[in-house]
């Protein structure tokens, strides 16, 4: 199945503990149906020192969400995505206004 939500797009979050944030989609997996969102979900990871981090300490970091509680967003406001043919091509369509989102 086609997934509605791209990385880079614009999502707001529906539903949890960050209801009403809103973010850029840092990654996608299609496999559990998560999304990374930026500033959405942080969580505090423990690290040890490292060739990368030769601190170490606690670091905070975004959370995987599930696809199905984030929209995506344009100004701010939630709308639906479809699918449609145009041009023999598929493309992802906002539902309300009905113009193609890239």
């Amino acid at each position: 199945m086609a997934m509605k939500i791209k990385k880079g797009d614009n999502v707001i979050v529906i539903a949890g503990k960050d209801k009403d944030k809103e973010g850029k989609v840092l990654s996608v997996d299609t496999k559990n149906n998560t999304v990374v969102v930026e500033g959405v979900n942080m969580i505090s990871k423990h690290a040890k020192p490292s060739q990368v981090n030769p601190q170490g300490g606690i670091i905070e970091r975004e959370a995987p969400i599930d696809i199905s509680n984030v929209m995506y967003s344009v100004k701010g406001k939630g709308v639906r995505v479809g699918f449609e043919v145009k041009d023999g091509k598929k493309v992802r369509v906002n539902k309300k206004t009905g113009e193609v989102i890239a």
